[in-house]
């Protein structure tokens, strides 16, 4: 068996990472879906290939919340993070080979990373743009994002109107300050650690200050 691993959400400032591998006998499994690299894909088609994919291979998933990032990152970098957490949903298929999509700038080096997180011997095939090159992979890349997406879904159930979670987001950004000026402090489901964060707590800090003087 074969596998491709892709995650979701890693530079997200709300929310969780999820990571996601697929298995599969041979990549002829998806001939006839045509599937891509998420971010290429309307919402509507990747909720429809997502369920073809689950009915056709085996699939792991792994869910990574904002406050186990910020714990986690103070013992490794992120790109440490998402490797470890790429090495878990392999072992969690055991296939012979896997195509991963590289998170450093050296995709061997992290492939390296990423073996060395394994308790089972696997061929580790890392690639930039491996969502795109490798159907497998963009298969991996829709189960991410479609769990992901639903992950927030229900974080704005609890937590109302949050965006999509990434910086680049006003909805997200507004929804941040609010809470900030309302409560002091990031919310439950904000990576504290996250330079975002801390910036915004420091402008807002600054400029209560300023009103003394």
């Amino acid at each position: 068996m074969i596998c491709g691993v892709d995650e979701a959400g890693k530079g997200s400032v709300l929310g969780p990472m999820v990571v996601a591998a697929v298995g599969v006998r041979s990549a002829d499994i998806f001939s006839d879906l045509g599937v891509k690299d998420s971010k290429q894909l309307a919402i509507q088609e990747r909720e429809r290939l997502f369920v073809l994919i689950k009915k056709r291979c085996r699939v792991a998933t792994v869910v990574i919340p904002a406050e186990e990032i910020d714990s986690l990152r103070c013992e490794m970098t992120m790109n440490s993070c998402v490797a470890r957490a790429h090495a878990e949903v392999i072992q969690k298929l055991a296939p012979r080979t896997a195509y991963v999509d590289a998170c450093d700038v050296n995709p061997f080096r992290y492939a390296e990373t990423v073996r060395s997180h394994l308790i089972v011997p696997c061929e580790i095939v890392s690639e930039h743009h491996a969502d795109s090159t490798y159907p497998v992979v963009s298969a991996a890349s829709i189960i991410a994002k479609v769990t992901r997406d639903r992950e927030i879904a229900k974080l704005a159930k609890k937590y109302g109107t949050i965006g999509s979670g990434y910086p680049s987001d006003p909805v997200t950004i507004a929804y941040l300050s609010a809470y900030i000026d309302e409560h002091h402090s990031p919310p439950p489901i904000a990576r504290r650690s996250w330079k975002t964060v801390s910036a915004m707590l420091a402008k807002k800090s600054q400029s209560n200050l300023s009103a003394f003087f």
